[in-house]
């Protein structure tokens, strides 16, 4: 990660610095000693911001650690010393400035309010005495040696976080914080301590213990930026998360229990695996990224397989994971299996494949209970049919669907019969809202405001359903109070975009109350949007 960029402001106050530190060294009028009061309130303000970012960067480790302790863990406890480390360096600092002044002045009480400093209350600006005798002193006892002493130790410190890892962030964190010996202007050899604090009013030196104090705070910032990112520099990253149902046996006699687990497979459509059975055999790998198995066996009983998985990790490595199946091969029976979901779904017509071995498909019926059939294709999100030859839609829940299947072999002997089967009726699934493309994160105001509307999505569901958004509100607070404003559509309003238009960077666009209309005609309430811009 590149050092922090500073802001234009933040660029200015640095100039400002820069101009008024060679104005004092011509000895140029009290006017120009003034004028550093403005950059310290300015360093004040940019010290304040840096905190409050740091803040929400601890937040994010504890959130982190709380979701996954073994992946974030350790990552946390190494922010939370880099945390300790920062704040011993700039309270040291700070302890100075507080020193200074208050031997300084006559009267310290307004200038200092507990730990804060006020500069504007100072009053002897121009003292040269005072900073000299307690940061450079008689001999070389003075406190700015021990100030270089907490910098190169902070410095160090961080750069040993980043364990070389990031050599651009090592290289930051060497230009901010340096102490190195130089030259004075007459070009003769010079302490740092002295090049920086000797002869200088008392302003002069506020304000560069308060710029010393950005420099902490920033470089703060940059390691904790720096070890949020390793947290997930080596996990993997997917695209597409299915849910997959893992039976005991996929064959089971009758009196017997079914026992099944239910997961959720999380898969990467842009880095295939490579699956090795034992034996030596490598599968070949679908658009999906899963694994193709194929045999056909020749004798009926328990069947076992497995091998290994390997995936190159983002780290660079190879992973590697071992696994084992098995199944049932028995006698021929009747088959009736939902082919796109282990459920029905009220409200639509659910595929579903019938088949008898040995008996053609024109001889075999069925009977729904809480349900109609059609027969023909069903297509998914793609246009693509489902392999079922069958779609029920269920009447009702709370009650079952029952397939009875009768299967005509012809010779003249009597159909047999199967059934009921039965099934589980659950609603659709809610929605998920969409603004611009995605359900919260952040964005800039240009792509907020290019946006037509909100949409409601089914990400990852196979049938291709259409969900009207029929209102929503979009809400904003600043200073001034609240500002709502709904739409009784999935268009945006002017008043809305007007609310948008007034965004700036790092505030919260909240979309909420959001109602969505499914093919079922049930009105879904969605989860609210959150964005930040940026």
């Amino acid at each position: 990660m590149a050092h922090e960029r500073l802001s234009p402001r933040q660029k200015m106050i640095g100039m400002m610095y820069l101009i008024l530190t060679a104005m004092l060294a011509l000895n140029v009028s009290k006017e120009a000693v003034e004028a550093f009061k403005k950059v310290d309130k300015s360093l004040t303000l940019t010290i304040s911001n840096y905190q409050l970012k740091n803040d929400l960067i601890y937040k994010e480790f504890d959130r982190a650690a709380a979701e996954n302790p073994t992946k974030a863990g350790k990552f946390k406890t190494s922010a939370y010393e880099v945390k300790q480390r920062a704040d011993e360096a700039y309270n040291f600092i700070q302890d100075l400035k507080i020193e200074i002044i208050s031997k300084a002045e006559r009267d310290p009480s307004l200038s200092i309010k507990g730990r804060e400093v006020i500069i504007e209350e100072v009053k002897r600006i121009d003292d040269t005495n005072v900073p000299s005798e307690i940061l450079i002193g008689a001999s070389e006892n003075g406190k700015a040696n021990a100030l270089k002493a907490v910098i190169d130790e902070y410095r160090e410190f961080l750069i040993g976080v980043l364990e070389g890892k990031n050599p651009t962030a090592e290289n930051a964190l060497k230009t901010s914080l340096n102490t190195d010996n130089g030259r004075d202007p007459d070009g003769q050899p010079s302490r740092w301590e002295n090049l920086t604090f000797q002869t200088l009013p008392l302003v002069a030196v506020v304000t560069i213990l308060s710029k010393m104090q950005v420099d902490v705070r920033n470089a703060e910032t940059e390691v904790l930026n720096n070890l949020y990112a390793q947290i997930d520099a080596a996990s993997f990253k997917f695209n597409k998360i299915e849910a997959i149902v893992m039976p005991d046996a996929n064959y089971i006699p009758l009196g017997s229990t079914y026992n099944a687990k239910v997961v959720l497979s999380a898969t990467d459509t842009t880095l295939y695996p490579t699956i090795t059975l034992n034996g030596g055999q490598v599968l070949d790998v679908d658009e999906s990224g899963k694994g193709i198995y194929s045999v056909r066996p020749g004798s009926t009983g328990t069947k076992t397989w497995g091998g290994v998985v390997s995936l190159k990790a983002p780290d660079g490595s190879t992973r590697t994971y071992d696994f084992h199946s098995s199944y049932s091969v028995g006698e021929a029976n009747v088959v009736v299996s939902p082919t796109a979901m282990n459920v029905m779904y009220l409200g639509i017509p659910n595929p579903i494949d019938v088949s008898v071995p040995g008996i053609g498909s024109d001889k075999i019926r069925i009977r729904v209970v809480n349900g109609t059939f059609t027969t023909g294709k069903v297509k998914n999100s793609k246009g693509e049919n489902f392999r079922g030859n069958w779609a029920v839609k269920p009447s009702q829940a709370g009650q079952n669907v029952q397939i009875y299947v009768t299967a005509d072999a012809g010779s003249g002997a009597k159909p047999a019969q199967y059934g009921p089967i039965d099934f589980r009726v659950k609603p659709l699934p809610k929605p998920e809202a969409r603004f611009a493309g995605v359900s919260g994160g952040k964005i800039t105001k240009n792509v907020a405001l290019a946006q037509k509307g909100v949409f409601a999505v089914m990400p990852d569901f196979d049938f291709d359903l259409q969900y009207d958004v029929v209102s929503f509100s979009i809400l904003y607070s600043d200073r001034l109070g609240d500002f709502e404003k709904a739409s009784t559509s999935g268009s945006l309003t002017a008043d809305q975009r007007d609310i948008i238009n007034r965004l700036t960077m790092g505030k919260y666009l909240t979309i909420k109350d959001i109602k969505a209309k499914g093919p079922d005609g049930r009105i879904n309430d969605l989860a609210p949007i959150i964005l930040q811009i940026n």
